[in-house]
């Protein structure tokens, strides 16, 4: 009877050991130490955000070759991407400093992630004076690609420069010192 209790315990804590999974990793879009001071003057909203569907979760979704997508279920973004996203744009671009008061709509055609190679952002984005109806000042495609190390967090730190580097374009944009899209750095 006591070595059948013994066997059952031991065979129970197996079980349990077995059953444990890694915990769960979050990352964030927006960097620990943002450039710059804030701007006066005018200002940048986000009027709309929108990704793709498929990676618009709270789990990191990477590219897997060339048709494969896999949905990382212990690396996961602090929000769902299209949260993040807007909450890294925000405090990029409180360090603008428009003209006047404008607006961006922003529309992520892609964001691949592939560890050991490159973070990508393909990016429809408008930008028009805040309250003039639907006048677009500016209607932009920027694709940002950025090369990134083999680990989830080098894929994280290369798609937060890739966010910067919009947010730097915007921010030209909004300025009007040039004429047309920028381009991108």
């Amino acid at each position: 009877m006591v070595a059948s209790m013994k066997i059952m315990l031991v065979t129970a804590l197996m079980l349990l050991v077995a059953c444990r999974s890694e915990p769960i990793q979050f990352h964030t879009l927006t960097p620990a130490q943002l450039s710059g001071t804030r701007g006066g003057g005018g200002e940048i909203q986000i009027e709309g955000l929108s990704v793709p569907p498929q990676v618009d979760r709270p789990q990191i979704v990477i590219r897997q070759g060339n048709s494969g997508l896999a949905i990382l279920e212990t690396q996961w973004w602090a929000a769902s991407l299209a949260d993040e996203l807007r909450s890294a744009l925000v405090d990029q671009l409180a360090n603008a400093t428009p003209q006047r008061k404008v607006s961006v709509r922003i529309d992520v055609q892609r964001f691949d992630s592939i560890p050991g190679q490159y973070a990508l952002m393909d990016v429809k984005w408008r930008l028009r004076s805040a309250g003039e109806g639907d006048n677009a000042l500016i209607s932009c495609r920027s694709t940002l690609q950025t090369p990134s190390g083999p680990s989830i967090d080098d894929l994280v730190i290369a798609q937060q420069n890739n966010v910067k580097r919009l947010a730097a374009l915007i921010s030209r944009a909004a300025s009007g010192t040039q004429k047309g899209c920028p381009v991108t750095p």
